[in-house]
């Protein structure tokens, strides 16, 4: 399979790139549908735009400045490429983080508990980075090494592991399983977003060893050492908080 025109379509000469289009698609489905499921969390709808409209700039900044932390030196000096986000080139993890203390900030002025709104936002979180992934697929980037698996897909002549496709179903997986679970099982706050930081960081590890372009600290994977500590600290908290509300405290 060949990765088809990343360019989606063209307004006076300006080429829309699929790789954004996949993006916004994310985004508005994520904040529609967790608008919709305010309720379920006790915050009220318009709080969830307020939320949005801080945080889809801070992501958007935070995923492109940890992309190029990471990788200074194919951007050192070059602001131009540094700001050219329409090629690629956003980071999960910066994103995330970005979005996480922006809701700090929105909790703190709206009188939320965070983890009410991590609870919340995390399985629509999920729902995005699934169709956002498809972006990496049109710009053939964040693919594995050789294979010849039937569902490799062909990059510079070469076929690889369509990784984009393996995170991308693991993520809509996770979306229902996490949506499911909010509805049904969540016993304490927080839950539902310590099991998508621990769901995710166990696939990112793991898909994270077939790619090739992988961002590095030292000799080490950058996004499994992250994954690492997130599952770690998910997983901690996860059971602190899961005894704390079996002590009824």
């Amino acid at each position: 399979m060949h990765a088809p025109d990343p360019v989606a379509f063209s307004i006076g000469g300006l080429d829309i790139m699929w790789y954004g289009v996949l993006i916004g698609l994310g985004f508005l489905l994520a904040i529609a549908i967790s608008y919709y499921r305010a309720p379920r969390h006790g915050i009220e709808r318009d709080y969830v735009i307020d939320f949005t409209i801080f945080m889809i700039p801070a992501s958007i900044i935070g995923a492109r400045a940890y992309y190029v932390i990471f990788s200074w030196d194919n951007y050192a000096g070059d602001w131009a490429k540094i700001l050219d986000i329409r090629s690629g080139g956003l980071a999960i993890h910066g994103g995330l983080i970005a979005g996480i203390i922006t809701a700090y900030f929105v909790c703190r002025y709206h009188k939320m508990h965070i983890l009410d709104l991590a609870d919340l936002a995390f399985p629509t979180v999920a729902l995005a980075q699934a169709i956002g992934r498809w972006g990496n697929f049109f710009n053939s980037e964040a693919h594995g090494g050789p294979t010849d698996l039937p569902w490799a897909i062909e990059v510079d002549g070469q076929m690889v592991h369509p990784t984009f496709l393996y995170e991308s179903l693991w993520c809509l997986a996770m979306f229902v399983f996490l949506i499911w679970f909010d509805d049904h099982k969540r016993t304490f706050r927080g839950q539902v977003a310590f099991l998508y930081g621990m769901l995710y960081s166990f696939e990112r590890g793991l898909v994270e060893e077939l790619r090739t372009d992988s961002l590095m600290i030292g000799p080490f994977k950058q996004a499994q050492v992250l994954s690492f500590f997130v599952f770690m600290g998910c997983l901690g908290a996860y059971i602190y908080f899961q005894r704390k509300e079996k002590r009824g405290l």
